[in-house]
């Protein structure tokens, strides 16, 4: 049943009388009856999400009995995304890490251990056997709680998975304690990181453009055969991507480019199109992303690890506009699929409408280079990046699982 509702105690969502219910499980998965049970930690953006639920579908195709939930809280698209899956949500209280020192710094120890506690509930009332863990502010709870969670005096196994070019600080804070550390690529910044690529959902590796693409158009309400860009800028939208391409609607309609543009959920666009253009289709958040890779011949977009991952499994030629802010891990994310002819790298400040009026037309009416790049984008990545950071849980579950169960034994 999928997970509805819920709060911040540490209780899953799914639950009676503090007994968590089973979703994806049956007896037999082990001699004693109870299925595996794996805890992926990933919540606030898409990019921690996506990679988790990948791993999760990976999960359920190895183990299908075994019981997967997900950590989350209440002000991460988690609270959607997990329940459309068909996954178990558990929500704990959130834990962001200010970067200027104050007040919010000096509260972020207590906030922490409230996390942290509630946590260990979750990992109890599920009998976890394993933690995965993907960054984001859920990550550093759910490592310190499995770190601290002992069952039968033996610590709960952890494996961490970095998808970006740079680790942030939830993964560095977990790789000193892990049994198993995963990395997108090399350089990353945790010590002893076995490369694996980065978790994408198998709707987008096994994605077949070009038999779904009037498919795709017609769901959108674009134009079936004209030339088409898809614009998006994470899940919260991008503003210079907005304004760039929206200011460009009038030249891109006289070029008979249509366009779909995801702008966010918090953000609008006016675009203006000339009469008779392809369609401009605005929306503010793309639910079903394979369909929008499946109509679409170009991509505009910020160049986050999980975005990079998806565009180029599916042979898209793409335009990466890094976010400007941060540690520039956004423009090495995207590098080595540029480096490979499957890309252009295009700064921030430099993505104005004038730009988008003169690149974009002159791209997609060069079909010889938008096949060269198509391939070369095919060419980067792992596809079986979710696979393999599952089977490395699942085994660190089954040897946990098993030691428990022995210990058990012994006792009677």
């Amino acid at each position: 049943m999928p997970p509805t509702g819920g709060g911040e105690s540490g209780v899953p969502v799914n639950s009676a009388a503090g007994k968590a219910e089973t979703v994806n499980s049956a007896p037999g998965d082990d001699t004693d009856g109870r299925p595996l049970s794996v805890v992926v930690a990933g919540g606030g953006t898409a990019g921690h999400i996506e990679p988790a639920l990948a791993v999760a579908d990976a999960v359920r195709r190895l183990a299908p009995h075994a019981r997967i939930t997900a950590l989350g809280t209440t002000r991460g698209l988690e609270t959607t995304l997990v329940p459309e899956r068909g996954y178990e949500l558990s929500l704990i209280p959130p834990v962001p890490l200010p970067r200027k020192p104050g007040l919010e710094l000096a509260r972020t120890p207590m906030r922490l251990a409230r996390s942290v506690m509630a946590t260990r509930r979750v990992l109890a009332a599920v009998d976890a056997d394993v933690v995965i863990g993907f960054g984001g502010y859920v990550s550093i709870p759910a490592y310190l709680a499995a770190q601290s969670h002992l069952r039968a005096r033996r610590r709960l196994p952890i494996v961490i998975h970095e998808a970006n070019a740079s680790a942030g600080i939830a993964n560095k804070v977990g790789a000193r304690f892990a049994d198993a550390v995963l990395a997108a690529v090399d350089g990353s910044g945790l010590e002893n990181a076995r490369v694996v690529g980065i978790p994408v959902r198998g709707q987008i590796t096994e994605l077949d453009r070009p038999a779904l693409r009037a498919k795709a158009r017609h769901y959108f309400g674009l134009d079936e055969q004209a030339p088409t860009l898809l614009v998006f800028g994470g899940s919260q939208g991008a503003q210079q991507l907005n304004d760039a391409v929206a200011g460009a609607a009038d030249a891109l309609g006289r070029a008979g480019i249509g366009v779909l543009h995801a702008y966010g959920p918090k953000n609008s666009i006016a675009p203006v199109s000339p009469p008779d253009a392809p369609p401009y289709c605005g929306v503010g958040y793309l639910k079903r992303m394979d369909l929008a890779y499946a109509a679409a011949d170009l991509v505009m977009c910020r160049s986050g690890a999980m975005t990079v991952a998806e565009v180029s499994a599916t042979g898209l030629p793409a335009v990466y506009v890094p976010l400007p802010h941060g540690n520039g891990e956004q423009r090495l994310n995207a590098l080595p699929v540029v480096e490979a002819g499957g890309g252009v790298l295009v700064d921030n400040d430099d993505i104005t409408s004038d730009w988008v009026a003169r690149e974009v037309p002159a791209m997609l009416a060069d079909t010889e280079r938008l096949a060269a790049m198509s391939v070369a984008a095919s060419g980067t990545g792992h596809r079986d990046a979710a696979t393999e950071v599952a089977q490395t849980a699942l085994e660190l579950a089954e040897k946990f699982h098993a030691g428990h169960r022995r210990r058990r034994g012994s006792r009677r």
